[in-house]
């Protein structure tokens, strides 16, 4: 058929959900009014590991409005059949209040139920809990490493030992927590078999597959409702064991029943990215042509949980050399099990390897950029098949041009002003384009408006816009006569809502749908003696305005409205769907980005100032420019937190948390933001879906923190290899 006019897409559209956010309307999870609602607070454990040996529950059920207290004590057997479609990792996930075991400081030993949320809270601190304790294992430097994933391509390490440059550098990572600004919530209901719940989540399908398989139902018999989500960075992407609290508590009391995680519990009840320390060996010959790289890397893991993330790729493709060695070992701890965040994996490996290319960089005198040129692969070095697309070197060309590049002095500490010691750095970012199978369902009304519905989420990407204006380019009707519906489970399976997948694969499938949709509506006309359109080839038909013509013809046509009124038909409806192809790969899929940096460091207090931040991205078709730079410049910020500011402090003494608080908890502010900017190449990738999208969400906050730590560098001399980079490391 004829394309599509493009009016929607690629036009810097305002969110359509923007009025309801900004006017209160949206209702976020603990916000849905649901009628005899009662509250639940968690008893967390206050010991690191153990058994629980008594629970004295006695003043929390004197205190009025209490309605129960439940534990392992009084809690039924729960089926928790197996379950790996909702995103659990390999082991055996927490099991609520079934056994007296504790294995991590925080973990829900109990839940207390009342008819309000004071009654509530006040009842969970008279639980009085005993416990036979032992000492936790909570340092990642400390504790013995578990299993081991390797990869290997020649000879890394004796390509290393013969290399005429060689560095050994190691690296540290801080554990970051998410902290989104809507805390996790759950209202749970029983209506017999039947559970509803509304929940944080940014996979109402992955929800609904673990309550299903927790409490034994069959999925038809669970409802997750969650139309709009505070933030998430990937917190939301598991189903976490508050949520199965509040379905048994809300089984148990025969109520509907909210509750509310605490902003500490979000510490002590959801993921986190986890710290690491990563030792990179790097080889190269005088000119800087790298030989040989040998990454060794240990991460945590909970002690129940083998969690790991995509911490490989980027040092398997990312630069061309011949030789490459890795081995990934997580570390079981006593601690909650890690979650992907924002940028997972590629963001600890782009801080190391980048960090590592700058160090090269110097010990050689050659240009940052340039160093990075001469190490550009012509293929995927590790799969054996070319990119998609690949254009870093634009990237690069571009970045070094906007960003004044040939301004930077080489020589490390040079440019002051006054007392603030002024570096410029840069590095590269690249992540995964991740597509997986997605479904959507459009229905053109009589009126001439459409419905398109897809169990997807929306925790600030703006899915909402940018999947009406797919709709609507693809249907041929303007933004205002488009409703996308999302997060429920009852609409069309989606997958999780992060990974930079939900424009690529959920946009693909709203794109099927509505081509579906649009060719039924073209067919009818074809066939309609009465129409304007009888006769006509259906690839010579398009639709502007709900209008449907002949191209290059606007005059003979008849709209939507018309055509199902004199039909007498009340809709039109279609199913769509999207899968990335089977088989061997045919091309390696990433988006790319470069990142540059300028800061002041206070030569006296060791402070750091971000005054400027670029991002140059090679991200595939760019849906919603608008949305777009809401997310690259959020991705800096976020950046900016890895770099210089985010730290979850662990006391290993009992596994506690110190700074389980947004006051301790150290996060950008407005007074931390400079001036960023963000560019896009313009271009498609029609290798990796039919929207071109390579994914934009993931990319935009990896390269940030290396560049700061090389910029860092260029102003002081000092190379920091532990993030955060704090003042102290600077004095």
């Amino acid at each position: 058929m004829s394309p599509q006019p493009q009016a929607a897409v690629g036009a810097p559209l305002s969110r359509v959900d923007g009025r309801l956010k900004v006017t209160g309307e949206a209702l976020y999870s603990a916000e849905h009014d649901v009628d005899g609602a009662v509250h639940a607070v968690i008893v967390d454990s206050g010991i690191g590991r153990g058994r629980i040996t008594s629970i004295d529950a006695r003043a929390a059920l004197a205190h009025p409005g209490v309605l129960r207290v439940i534990s392992h004590r009084n809690t039924p057997e729960l089926p928790y059949r197996d379950n790996s479609g909702s995103n659990n990792p390999p082991g055996r996930r927490l099991r609520v209040f079934q056994d007296d075991r504790v294995l991590f400081h925080g973990q829900p030993v109990a839940v207390v139920v009342a008819t309000t949320l004071e009654a509530a809270q006040h009842g969970a601190s008279l639980v009085k809990i005993r416990y036979d304790d032992e000492q936790p294992s909570t340092d990642l430097t400390k504790a013995e490493p578990g299993e081991s994933t390797t990869y290997a391509r020649g000879d890394a390490d004796a390509a290393v030992r013969d290399a005429a440059v060689s560095l050994d550098l190691t690296y540290r990572t801080a554990r970051n927590h998410h902290n989104p600004m809507e805390p996790h919530a759950t209202i749970a209901r029983w209506d017999g078999g039947r559970l509803t719940v509304w929940d944080k989540t940014q996979w109402v399908v992955g929800t609904q597959t673990e309550l299903a398989a927790v409490f034994g139902l069959e999925m038809g018999a669970v409802r997750v409702i969650s139309p709009f989500v505070g933030g998430g960075f990937g917190t939301g992407l598991r189903c976490w064991p508050h949520v199965v609290v509040a379905a048994l508590a809300a089984r148990e009391t025969q109520r509907p029943v909210k509750l509310v995680l605490s902003r500490k519990q979000m510490y002590l009840g959801t993921g986190f990215r986890p710290s690491y320390e990563y030792r990179l060996r790097l080889g190269s010959d005088r000119r800087g042509r790298l030989t040989a790289a040998v990454h060794e890397m240990d991460a945590e893991t909970s002690s129940y949980e083998q969690f790991t993330e995509g911490v490989l790729a980027a040092g398997q493709m990312l630069y061309s050399m011949p030789h490459v060695r890795q081995a990934y070992r997580t570390v079981p701890l006593d601690v909650n099990t890690p979650i992907w965040m924002r940028g997972p994996g590629f963001q600890t490996a782009s801080f190391v390897i980048e960090s590592a290319m700058d160090e090269l960089a110097h010990e050689l005198g050659v240009d940052p950029i340039e160093l990075r040129i001469r190490n550009e692969p012509s293929e995927d070095e590790a799969k054996g098949v070319p990119f998609s697309t690949r254009r870093l070197r634009e990237c690069f060309t571009v970045g070094a041009r906007e960003f004044g590049w040939h301004r930077r002095n080489p020589r490390p500490r040079s440019r002051r002003d006054g007392d603030w010691l002024i570096g410029m750095g840069m590095a590269t970012g690249v992540y995964d384009t991740v597509r997986a199978p997605a479904q959507a369902r459009a229905r053109l009304e009589a009126d001439g408006t459409a419905v398109v519905e897809a169990a997807s989420s929306d925790m600030g990407p703006g899915t909402y816009t940018s999947q009406a204006q797919v709709a609507a380019d693809a249907l041929g009707l303007t933004m205002r006569t488009v409703t996308f519906r999302l997060g429920d489970s009852r609409y069309p399976a989606t997958p999780p809502h992060g990974g930079s997948m939900t424009m690529a694969s959920v946009g693909s499938a709203v794109l099927d749908a509505c081509d579906r949709l649009r060719r039924q509506a073209v067919i009818l006309a074809i066939e309609d003696e009465e129409s304007p359109l009888f006769g006509v080839a259906a690839d010579d038909v398009v639709v502007r305005g709900g209008r449907l013509h002949v191209q290059g013809d606007p005059a003979r046509g008849e709209t939507y409205q018309r055509l199902l009124t004199r039909n007498n038909r009340s809709h039109l409806e279609a199913e769509g769907s999207f899968a990335p192809p089977s088989g061997p790969e045919r091309h390696s899929f990433y988006a790319y980005n470069a990142t540059f940096a300028e800061v002041a460091v206070d030569a006296t207090l060791g402070l750091v100032r971000v005054r400027r931040i670029l991002g140059v991205y090679d991200a595939g078709r760019i849906i919603s420019p608008k949305l777009a730079d809401s997310q690259a410049l959020g991705g800096m910020v976020g950046g900016i937190g890895t770099a210089l500011l985010e730290h979850t402090v662990t006391d290993h003494r009992d596994g506690r948390i110190v700074n389980a608080n947004l006051a301790d908890y150290l996060v950008p502010v407005n007074a931390d933001i400079p001036d960023l900017k963000a560019i896009y190449l313009d271009g498609e990738d029609r290798e990796a879906d039919p929207l071109g999208v390579k994914g934009l969400g993931e990319v935009v906050m990896i390269g940030v923190a290396p560049a700061i730590a090389n910029a860092v560098f260029n102003a002081t001399g000092r190379r920091i290899r532990e993030l955060p980079i704090t003042a102290e490391a600077l004095l």
